[in-house]
């Protein structure tokens, strides 16, 4: 090649600065994919990504406490940014690199777009073994980086710096892909990282990613449009890609024109405000009653933009209508087939305005639309009654969701992400704007509120972000509060104290082993168990030394307040309240799968077996 078709550069500044140049387009509108790159440096990635990010400030440099809590950071940040932009993460090799494994998971899971860049033991093995080094007797070519394939949507390592020039495309087109999209894993050997190439200098010139709104088949679209004006009772369940391909407003039309009622999943809530009159709310495990109900009665169901879990479906139990068909509106082919559904491969808001032109002139009965009617009214009056409960002290946690509901704004943003929370908030949070619930539930994971959190934050830093956390997540992972205060982004943290595991306890009693292991309690000399006096945990003086402001709260004036001042000021806000951890919500007709033990000395949990088995009958195949 000639010089100037070539720049010599390391591995690593080779891919910093390819990274500066990556775009993506959609609908007209260009957008840099890469806000920046967090870090934390060690022997694997100092003096290879860490030097090549000082040569090229304008890709952003974030220093985390947590590796983990930084790809839970990006995977937030991605999710508020409908998937159109992105962070890459690194680390140092060894415990660097699989702290980062479950963020990776996350990520894949909820397919949003991370780029993470571990660093790996030396390509040229001859000082092996190295410090934090996994030895295989079986081959030289592994080490912990492959722990990332399973939870990688593209896995590559990087053994000679030419090597980039294919990977790195490739990268990018899964990353941008709305199907194929989650953590991308590219491992670096710290040795190749310093090595020098002459690389093509195109690599490196502006590059422009069309993320694409694909057509569905005129053909199936026809039959679906058929199959609806055949249905007495169909139901939309609204799911994350109605979120993510911005069919909010294509959703709200096709609803309010046919009068279909529309249930949500975790994330597709917000996909309609909740005031819509054909909004029926949460469905499925964590959904309240009108959702549940019209599922169970539904005779035809439109999956718009959900993968089906679990959650949603009840354990297979929610859709008792003897002969009820799916449509499968997917970007994603293997989704859109679920259910044995007729499959609409298609971008959802695309999908939802041809299915509008092929249905005019449809409408529900007069008789559905009184039931959707009458239903929808039961549940805004059962939320009015929750909210309306005064309980304690110590508070309720309907009482402090109420409290945060109503004081936050329109465009506020709500984020959270296990425990019994995101339950409670899936049924009684009242949306009202399409990105304004930002709850992770597609691998819940413990720990993922504060750093999720900060990287909504980031994504829209105008929003006011309200992260509710339980006591067990906060004290897995705090130290994002840190970051958040060291960046100025500014976070209102109401932490929700309930002394234990809330949602593993009641499930725990549920299902007759009484909150076993638990409960945050000191072990009882009698007993030999963790049943003696609750622990003295000061979670407020646990903010204030992290450079949080901290306000403890007893009283539901109290959190008023507290809120009100976490809004005036202009740093992260920690508002500790403890709650009630026994004053739960109802099911409302749904029910979750979890196996009870067939034999037990316990006759709670042989009682609950035999409920079990009664609720598992409702299990159904859907062929």
């Amino acid at each position: 090649m000639s010089e100037a078709k070539t720049a010599r550069l390391t591995a690593a500044q080779a891919l910093v600065r390819f990274l500066t140049q990556q775009y993506v387009e959609r609908d007209g509108r260009e957008t840099q994919f890469f806000a920046g790159v967090w870090g934390i440096f060690g022997h694997g990635n100092l003096a290879g990504i860490g030097q090549a990010l000082q040569e090229h400030p304008e890709l952003r440099y974030y220093q985390a406490r947590n590796e983990q809590a930084m790809v839970h950071a990006a995977a937030a940040f991605a999710r508020m940014s409908l998937r159109l932009r992105a962070f890459a993460c690194t680390s140092s090799i060894g415990p660097g690199a699989t702290n980062m494994i479950t963020g990776a998971a996350g990520a894949t899971i909820s397919r949003l777009p991370v780029l993470l860049l571990p660093g790996d033991v030396f390509a040229r093995r001859n000082v092996a073994p190295i410090l934090q080094q996994l030895e295989s007797p079986s081959s030289q070519d592994l080490s912990v980086n492959d722990c990332f394939r399973p939870v990688s949507r593209y896995w590559d390592r990087i053994n000679r710096p030419d090597q980039l020039v294919s990977a790195l495309p490739e990268a990018m087109r899964v990353l941008t892909s709305p199907v194929e999209t989650g953590a991308v894993t590219l491992a670096l050997p710290q040795d190749v990282q310093a090595e020098a190439f002459d690389y093509p200098a195109n690599l490196f010139q502006r590059r422009v990613w069309r993320i694409p709104r694909p057509e569905p088949e005129d053909a199936l679209l026809e039959r679906a449009a058929g199959a609806i004006r055949d249905s007495r009772a169909p139901l939309i369940i609204a799911g994350g890609g109605v979120v993510y391909s911005e069919a909010w407003e294509a959703l709200a039309r096709l609803a309010a024109q046919t009068g279909i009622p529309v249930a949500e999943t975790q994330a597709g809530k917000g996909a309609l405000p909740h005031d819509h009159p054909q909004n029926l709310g949460a469905v499925g495990v964590t959904g309240g009653l009108a959702a549940n109900v019209a599922a169970r009665e539904a005779d035809l169901v439109i999956a718009a933009g959900t993968r089906l879990s679990d959650f949603t479906t009840a354990s297979k139990t929610a859709f008792q209508h003897p002969h009820v068909p799916f449509i499968g509106v997917n970007v994603s082919e293997f989704d859109a087939h679920k259910h044995a559904a007729l499959p609409l491969v298609a971008d959802a808001r695309v999908a939802l305005e041809r299915l509008a032109v092929r249905l005019k002139g449809f409408r529900v009965s007069p008789e559905y639309a009184a039931r959707i009617g009458a239903l929808r009214g039961q549940w805004v009056a059962e939320v009015d009654r929750v909210f309306a409960i005064r309980h304690g002290p110590p508070l309720s946690q309907g009482q402090v969701i109420d409290a945060v509901n109503a004081f936050s704004r329109p465009r506020d943003v709500v984020v959270c992400s296990a425990g019994s929370l995101p339950g409670d908030l899936h049924k009684l949070w009242r949306t009202r704007d399409p990105r304004g619930y930002q709850v992770e539930y597609g691998y819940s994971c413990m720990g993922y509120e504060i750093a999720g959190g900060l990287g909504v934050k980031m994504a829209d830093p105008e929003r006011e972000v309200y992260v509710l956390v339980g006591d067990g997540s906060y004290l897995m992972m705090s130290s994002e509060i840190v970051t958040s205060v060291q960046e100025g982004f500014k976070l209102i943290i109401v932490l929700l104290d309930n002394h234990g595991f809330a949602s593993i306890g009641g499930l725990s009693q549920s299902l007759g082993s009484g909150g076993f292991g638990t409960r945050y309690r000191f072990r009882d000399a009698n007993t030999g168990q963790l049943d003696g006096d609750v622990l003295p945990v000061d979670f407020a003086a646990n903010a204030l030394s992290l450079g949080a402001h901290a306000v403890r709260a007893v009283t539901h004036d109290d959190l008023c307040r507290a809120l009100d001042e976490a809004r005036a000021r202009d740093r992260t806000t920690v508002i500790a309240v403890e709650v009630d951890g026994e004053e739960r919500l109802p099911a409302y007709e749904s029910w979750w799968d979890v196996p009870v033990a067939e034999v037990s000395e316990m006759e709670p949990v042989r009682a609950a077996r035999r409920d079990y088995e009664e609720s598992r009958r409702k299990e159904r195949y859907h062929l």
